[in-house]
């Protein structure tokens, strides 16, 4: 009998890439996976618990459950008790404690709350990132505060979260992506490719990406520009009015539904930006560094855990004239091989980790 569930609220993304990895690992018969689709997130958030209690089969010899923090851990324990006494790992993708809101009341109070009670309730608390494990605990206090009145006292219960909780970095399968070779005629790096590979939603700060790839333009600069990842929402105005300013050096403007289409825009491109105002991990930063594309990206969040100093910006104008820079010289990106830990942050040594803490095996090579 399968001894591991393995819950996902949002089956889509790198929610879905890293329960794909791990699955693929485990024989069938060793786990469940229970999931739902990668659709209106606030929704899955708010509500899944009800929807998976009704879904997990009952009695059926569990050990471990493993999911994400979407889900509302606490809620789920409430409506099927019986799966309190399973070794639960709860692991974080993001944390909504300091998610950057355009407004303080678009925040959903519930979401930071429902991961704080999740963590409570979990026996292994698992994040992407220290910036991501540390910007959480440190963060407890000052959002509970939040509340009105009648706040809980947060000194025990963040020493308690903080006891169970440990790194264990994003597993990818960079072995996948085709790395560009060493040996690329000069006329081949011009112009500049740079690739802006996010959602196009605020968190990302695509105005200030926007500010820039223009500015750039008016400026006279030649360069190419592919614009990816995927809308969950209204498109923002400033992109569309990029677009049109800058024309024919646009390759890709959206989401490229094929993978290989995807990784061979990777292969091509020269740079890989972030404006980020909010990442853990940055998939599709470390994905585009592997296959070969100098990575910039800001001087905060998770980035300089990851990617050494020469690939980091503290300023918006710092951005601009490094890419000044670079528009005139591409060889100076395409010839940089930055020093990045893919092993440490991205290999088999977090997969191992995870698969050791999921399954209980010391060796999972």
């Amino acid at each position: 009998m399968p001894n591991i569930l393995i819950l996902e609220p949002f089956y889509g993304g790198s929610h879905k890439q890293l329960i794909d990895t791990v699955t693929s690992r485990l024989e069938a018969d060793r786990f469940d996976l229970v999931t739902l689709p990668a659709k209106k997130w606030h929704w899955r958030a708010r509500t899944s618990a009800l929807k998976l209690s009704q879904t997990i089969p009952r009695d059926a010899g569990y050990k471990t459950l493993f999911t994400s923090s979407v889900l509302s851990l606490s809620e789920l324990l409430g409506l099927r008790p019986d799966l309190a006494k399973l070794n639960k790992i709860l692991y974080f993708h993001e944390n909504q404690l300091c998610y950057p809101v355009q407004n303080v009341k678009d925040r959903d109070f519930q979401f930071g709350y429902n991961q704080i009670t999740s963590a409570l309730c979990a026996d292994q608390v698992l994040f992407n990132s220290d910036y991501n494990m540390q910007s959480f605990l440190d963060n407890i206090q000052k959002y509970l505060s939040l509340q009105p009145d009648q706040r809980p006292e947060p000194t025990r219960m963040v020493a308690e979260i903080r006891e169970k909780s440990q790194v264990c970095y994003f597993p990818l399968q960079l072995d996948k992506i085709p790395r560009r070779g060493p040996a690329i005629n000069l006329e081949n790096r011009l112009p500049l490719h740079i690739v802006w590979p996010h959602r196009w939603e605020h968190d990302k700060d695509p105005e200030m990406f926007c500010r820039v790839m223009t500015k750039l333009h008016d400026e006279g600069h030649t360069f190419r520009l592919s614009v990816l990842g995927e809308v969950f929402s209204e498109i923002p105005d400033v992109m569309y009015k990029m677009k049109e300013a800058l024309g024919g050096k646009i390759k890709v403007f959206g989401y490229l539904p094929r993978r290989e289409d995807y990784l061979d825009l990777l292969g091509e491109a020269n740079v890989v930006l972030s404006t980020a105002r909010h990442e853990f991990y940055g998939v599709a930063v470390l994905e585009a560094s592997w296959a070969g594309c100098y990575p910039l990206v800001p001087n905060n969040l998770v980035y300089p855990e990851i990617y050494p100093p020469e690939c980091l910006y503290n300023t918006e104008q710092q951005l601009y004239k490094r890419l000044v820079r670079l528009c005139s010289c591409p060889s100076d990106a395409v010839d940089s091989h930055p020093n990045i830990e893919f092993e440490r942050f991205t290999g088999s040594d977090p997969l191992n980790k995870l698969l050791s803490l999921v399954t209980g095996w010391q060796d999972c090579d």
